[in-house]
Order: structure tokens, then C-alpha cells, then sequence
């Protein structure tokens, strides 16, 4: 069973589209109205459906057919397909815009994926993706806590630079832009405790989250809430967050041209 077949059992329990993270994605999309936009990796469609609530005709894909199932039980019928994004079932230039959030570090051939996705888009076309850096990756506290689990996402996104991704899959980078976490975060994907730190104590948040649920060491992860309850309690964790603090964002958007 794939890992979002495993995790999306609950998903929706703790994710939700973030209304500042959709109002970010639909102002660099720049959406065409009556033109067909698409989602790469829709997941469980929190941000798929926000769109479409938003006015923009879009249709979407997922590997995942527990994602697709939930998905399709919280909305009217849309069209949404079971694939790979190295295999994108659509026919080229079908598409005015596309979306990607927290998606390539789970593709097998990101570049390729990307070539799908460049593939099925019109000519002038943007493809908004957001996602981490390896860099900023070293900067979540989390690394305090969860030190090996937290290398292995690293060592991963060394390989994985949007940007550097986007340029080999022949698109043109046009901007990039940080994204530090708010304090009314909705969507609560893997730094969503930045600034509430108790949010990893509910295991219902962190089965939510692709690196606890599929974290190479559980061990270390019970000593590591274990560790950070206890320093929550002390409120040694301020110390542990300043420690941490830099100013390089927590995500980024790549928008990207075709």
C-alpha cells in the first residue's frame, strides 16, 4: 500500500485548504476564466475544491485512490483521475495553469513529472509549486526533536530543488516567493506547529503528516514528543524555537512559465 493510501484514511482529520496559502496559489496562477486548469497531485482535493469554489474550472489527478475516494465523497462530480504525474493522461496543451502543493518530494522522477506537466500545458502558461528547500529544512526546530527523521527529509531534498527541477523539465522560472507560517495556519501539514509547538503532542496531527507517519525510526519519535512535552511544560522550548530562527522562510512558491 502507498503512503497516502495508508495516511488518508484520517487526512482530512487535520488538513484543510489554508485560505492565505489558496489566495497565494490563485494570484500567481492567474487563472483564465473558462479555461481548464489543473492540480498535480490533488491528494484528498482540500485545495482542488477551493479552487473550483473560487471560480476556476479545474480538474485534477492522484496516485493515491484512498485520496481519490475521499475526494470524490466531499464534492459534486469533477473530473479527477487516478495516475502517475510521469504518465499525465491528458492530451497536451489542454491546460491554462496548473498547481502543485506539497507534492514532487513524492514523485519517483521529478523532472519527468514536470515534463508531463509542462507537456499538457498551453503555450505562456504558469505552473505554481509550492513546496521546502533542504536549507530551510535545517532551519525547523522539529530538527531539535526528530534529528534523525529530520535527515532523512533533508538528504531527500537535496536532489529536489523546485526551481533547478523546473529548468531541466524545460520550463521558465518567472518569480519565487518565501512563505513563513501564520498564526491561523488551517492546513496542517509539517511545520504547521512552528508556532505551536503542541500540535505534534496529538498523534492525529502527525499521522497527517507524511514524515511522522512514514518516519524511518518510530522510536525516535515517541522519545522526541516525549522530549518536546516535557520542554512545553518547562517552556524551555523558546529557547529551542530562537535557536532555529532565520529569515530564508519556511516554504517557498516557484511559479514557473511554460
Amino acid at each position: 500500500m502507498v503512503l497516502y493510501d495508508r495516511i488518508g484514511i484520517g487526512y482530512d482529520t487535520t488538513r484543510a485548504a489554508d485560505p492565505y496559502l489558496l489566495s497565494r496559489l490563485i494570484h500567481f496562477l492567474h487563472p483564465t476564466s473558462g479555461a481548464w486548469h489543473l492540480d498535480v497531485g490533488c491528494g484528498t482535493g482540500n485545495y482542488t475544491i477551493a479552487l473550483r469554489s473560487a471560480g476556476i474550472k479545474i480538474a485534477a489527478f492522484d496516485f493515491s485512490r484512498t485520496m481519490l475516494s475521499r475526494l470524490r465523497a466531499k464534492c459534486e462530480p469533477m473530473p479527477v483521475v487516478n495516475a502517475r504525474a510521469e504518465a499525465i493522461p491528458f492530451r497536451a496543451g489542454a491546460f491554462k495553469g496548473a498547481t502543485c502543493t506539497f507534492v514532487h518530494h513524492h514523485m519517483d522522477d521529478a523532472v519527468a513529472a514536470f515534463a508531463e506537466v509542462r507537456r499538457v500545458l498551453a503555450d505562456g502558461s504558469r505552473f505554481v509549486v509550492l513546496n521546502n528547500t533542504a536549507d530551510q529544512l535545517r532551519h525547523f526546530w522539529l530538527c531539535e526533536y526528530f534529528p534523525q527523521t529530520m535527515a532523512s527529509v533533508i538528504a531527500q531534498y537535496e536532489h529536489i530543488n523546485a526551481a533547478e527541477l523546473l529548468r531541466r523539465a524545460g520550463f521558465e522560472i518567472e518569480t519565487t516567493e518565501n512563505y513563513d507560517i501564520r498564526e491561523d495556519l488551517r492546513d496542517f501539514f509539517l511545520y504547521c506547529g512552528k508556532l505551536h509547538p503542541e500540535r505534534y503532542l496529538d498523534p492525529k496531527v502527525r499521522a497527517g503528516i507524511s514524515t511522522f507517519a512514514n518516519a524511518p525510526d518510530s522510536k525516535e519519535i515517541e522519545k522526541g514528543v516525549l522530549r518536546l512535552d516535557a520542554d512545553i511544560k518547562s517552556r524551555k522550548i523558546a529557547g529551542v524555537m530562537r535557536k532555529y530562527a532565520w529569515d530564508g522562510g519556511d516554504y517557498g512558491f516557484t511559479i514557473a512559465r511554460r
